[in-house]
């Protein structure tokens, strides 16, 4: 191994490694270092890779110019192994005229730089060493610059964040890191302003904007909002980094405010009420709109805001100095007692504490006033007691708000009557009271007949209006001592509290039933309501809330089932029916959920001619357990529960859907009639669901003719006059059954869309040997025909009657003498058998 100038070195000499097996290019470059006449570089020379890898192994070699053709190792290998050695040392390639390429793979893996060694030169060479010294010198410096920053700026509670001349982000430390909860990852790149609360950016950056404008320092604080929606609060400093005059950066500092904030937020006025009395008044009566009252040690009051001066009626200067008990006058509103001085006892127990529950404050001038809040005690600077502060406010308010709201969990908000949860309440009162003066109660249970019709006609503001009326005219009708309860609906209850016999609700019974018979006038409306009033005694009817309440409901709808504006006692044989009454309501619903209703269909004929002209569809109920069941047993039932409307909905649709069945298929169908109930017709979607149904099931309207009551069309005959047009209009023929069973006028006849009159079968019956009935029967006939109305008899079943209907030339007719009523598959082959078929009596 040769070396250069061992007695030249000095102390600042820089080590060099020449690794050249060409003794001639080694000499070249060892002239050169040494020609330049500078005793700075200590140069020592091996031959081999392997030399060169023990003699780094001692970790002393600055430089290390390495050729790449060495007899032990070439290329990239040989450079890798030397790095490896020496990773800290500066490497400089030797490249020859054939393998600079691989001197620039070096460079990209680690390398300094590389020169061709045929080109060495004596000047160049020490000044290039020079240049890679000073270069490598200033980024070691600078690397424990930057080191020595991120240690300084991660051990800073304060969050740095730097960015570039654009407004990039390129650095923030681990504490800006956990105060924004972003990532460096996730701020590289973007603007500071990033995470500013959306609610905060807006000021930030107007202050931001004049800072800039004026070239100013920028200071603001906001609010962090981090990932997970948490906030932080954060005062920032702001500062331009520059060059001369020019920018090339931006740092700021993030300080964590949010503990002083939270401070800030919770206890400003207590701190500034701590030190300066002169403060703390001015805070409060600026910024809270409560009642403030101070005190000193003895209970001298100190200070009053406004609020308090009109509470306590006291200004503040008469009451400076007075003692708080004649200014702060309490009393507890039950007992009317004094109440403990709030002060005295935060000062005593040193700490906050409440005023007593139900509190009235005294006013001045004697007027009362509920009030709530604390009081808490006042230190100085050293945390020693000095007096007490107390803050109230006026929530008379708020409890008779509470009042109110008491009252209307007990009472029906539309009618202000007792409810049902307060009807129970003195039910059992009155029971107790009962049995201990061997009195007895009655409980009358009241349904208002035909409310719906009015609430659907009418609409639901004019039947609350009647709601209200009702409620009225009941209250008139009873003692104080007895309770109006509103149960839901246009159902009421009336409590008779402690009577003598049962004949005093009879009494008040037949009251209320006159006192009904009178209309009730509502928005021009004259509306008459009749009253169905069942009635249960105790002991009697039973000896708890639920049975009175239960039995009186029972007698309600025997009542009016019996035939409305009536009242009726309970007896016991009345369970019996309503539990029947129940379970065929309750058997129904089960029919409508799994179709067991089926239509039949009575042919009508035309009597002059003998052929068929129409057919009446006839529901039945087909009932697993009890077989085929007849209107007359379930139709009262689905009438008083209400499942007539969709058992009515459902018989409509299918007689449609049959008709267009037996038009699909060719056969020459019918006009099929179907029975309207009332509550069906006052329904308020009637008519848009006929059409619904027309529409759906593609039926012309000319199949279909609906019949309605006589007794159905003179009641509110105005509403159904506009329904009937309504359903003319839409080409369906509409006709009168049971025709003579109503009383109807002239007047109300001429006024509706009818197309047919359909005498009952309670005069048809008869007409042979009856001359009244028969009367009857002939008169229906000739109003038919001078209204030029189709008549049609019901109920034929004898060749008499026929004979009687056809001497007065009544037009149609239907009845079992002519067919029974049948199945749809029968009725179908009827249809299929055609004109021979169609006849009502066999030929002569």
């Amino acid at each position: 191994m040769d070396t250069l100038s061992p007695t030249a070195l000095n102390a600042v000499s820089t080590s060099i490694l020449l690794i050249e097996d060409d003794a001639d290019d080694a000499a070249l470059i060892q002239a050169a270092l040494a020609g330049a006449g500078c005793s700075s570089f200590h140069v020592e020379r091996v031959a081999r890779l392997s030399d060169a890898l023990e003699r780094l192994a001692r970790k002393d070699i600055e430089i290390i110019l390495l050729d790449l053709s060495l007899p032990d190792g070439q290329g990239l290998e040989a450079f890798n192994q030397v790095f490896q050695a020496s990773p800290s040392s500066l490497i400089l390639v030797l490249s020859g005229l054939t393998d600079e390429e691989t001197a620039r793979q070096a460079v990209a893996q680690g390398a300094c730089d590389y020169f061709a060694k045929g080109h060495v030169d004596a000047h160049w060479l020490p000044r290039a060493l020079r240049y890679l010294i000073d270069r490598k010198a200033n980024q070691d410096a600078l690397r424990i610059s930057e080191a020595r920053f991120r240690a300084i700026s991660d051990a800073s509670p304060l969050g740095l964040f730097v960015s570039d001349a654009q407004g990039g982000c390129v650095y923030t430390n681990a504490a800006y890191q956990g105060i924004s909860g972003l990532s460096f990852d996730d701020t590289l790149g973007t603007n500071w302003s990033m995470a500013i609360h959306p609610e905060d950016r807006e000021r930030v950056l107007a202050e931001w904007r004049i800072a800039a404008r004026d070239q100013g320092p920028f200071q603001t604080e906001f609010r962090f909002l981090q990932g997970d929606d948490s906030i932080v609060w954060t005062r920032v400093n702001s500062a331009t980094m520059r060059d001369g005059e020019k920018s090339f950066g931006l740092v700021q500092t993030v300080e964590d405010i949010s503990e002083r904030k939270l401070i800030e937020s919770g206890l400003r006025s207590a701190e500034e009420a701590l030190f300066e009395e002169k403060e703390r008044a001015q805070v409060t009566l600026n910024s809270i709109g409560d009642a403030v009252l101070s005190t000193d040690l003895p209970g001298n009051v100190t200070y009053l805001n406004q609020v308090a001066e009109t509470m306590t009626g006291w200004s503040r200067e008469a009451a400076l100095g007075r003692p708080l008990d004649e200014v702060f006058k309490i009393i507890n509103a039950a007992t009317r007692d004094a109440s403990p001085n709030p002060a005295r006892l935060a000062i005593q127990e040193n700490q906050a504490v409440g005023l007593s529950a139900d509190c009235l404050l005294i006013r001045r001038d004697g007027v009362e006033l509920a009030i709530e809040d604390s009081s808490a005690p006042i230190h100085d600077r050293d945390g020693r007691v000095i007096g007490a502060v107390i803050v109230f406010h006026d929530v008379s308010q708020s409890r008779a708000m509470a009042l109110k709201m008491a009252h209307l969990a007990q009472h029906d908000f539309l009618t202000g009557l007792p409810n049902r949860v307060l009807l129970t309440e003195r039910l059992a009162q009155a029971i107790g009271q009962a049995n201990r003066h061997k009195k007895q109660v009655a409980l009358l249970f009241v349904d208002l007949d035909f409310f719906k019709r009015i609430n659907d006609a009418l609409g639901h503001g004019v039947g609350d209006q009647l709601l209200q009326s009702v409620a009225e005219r009941l209250k008139t009708c009873v003692r104080a001592t007895d309770t109006v309860c509103r149960q839901g609906g246009d159902e009421f209850v009336i409590l008779l509290a402690e009577i003598e016999q049962p004949l005093d609700a009879t009494y008040v019974a037949e009251k209320l039933l006159a006192a009904f018979a009178s209309p009730h006038l509502i928005d021009a409306h004259v509306l008459h309501v009749g009253l169905s009033i069942g009635i249960s005694i105790f002991p009697d009817d039973g000896g708890d809330v639920d049975s009175l309440m239960r039995n009186a409901d029972t007698a309600m709808f025997h009542a009016k089932a019996g035939g409305r504006s009536r009242y009726q006692y309970f007896r016991a044989d009345m369970n019996t029916s309503a539990i029947h009454r129940q379970a065929i309501e309750s058997r129904l619903r089960r029919a409508l959920r799994q179709d067991e209703f089926v239509l039949h269909y009575q042919p009508q004929f035309e009597l002059a001619s003998g052929a068929m002209i129409g057919a009446e569809a006839l529901i039945r109920w087909r009932d697993p357990q009890q077989g085929l069941i007849y209107p007359g047993q379930f139709v009262p039932v689905a009438e008083a529960s209400g499942l007539i409307v969709p058992i009515g909905l459902w018989a409509l649709r299918e007689a449609c859907r049959q008709v267009q069945a037996w038009l699909d298929a060719g056969l020459p169908a019918v006009p099929v009639a179907v029975n309207i109930s009332e509550l069906e017709f006052r329904h308020k979607d009637f008519v848009a669901g006929v059409a619904r149904i027309l529409k759906e099931t593609g039926l012309a309207p000319r199949y279909l003719e609906l019949e309605l009551s006589e007794s159905l069309l003179i009641r509110d005959a105005e509403a159904s006059a506009s329904a009937l047009q309504a359903l003319e209009a839409m080409g369906l023929r509409l006709t009168i059954d049971d025709f003579g069973t109503g009383c109807s006028s002239l007047s109300h006849l001429k006024r509706l869309p009818i197309d047919a009159l359909k005498i009952d079968r309670s005069f048809v019956r008869d007409i042979a040997d009856d001359a009244d009935q028969g009367s009857i029967a002939a008169a229906v006939i000739g109003m038919g025909k001078n209204f030029k109305l189709r008549v049609m008899a019901e109920g034929v079943e004898t060749q008499a009657q026929l004979e009687f209907l056809e001497a007065r030339q009544c037009g149609e007719g239907q009845g079992f003498l002519f067919s029974h009523p049948l199945s749809g598959e029968d009725f179908e082959q009827l249809l299929v058998a055609g004109d021979a078929a169609f006849s009502r009596r066999a030929p002569n």
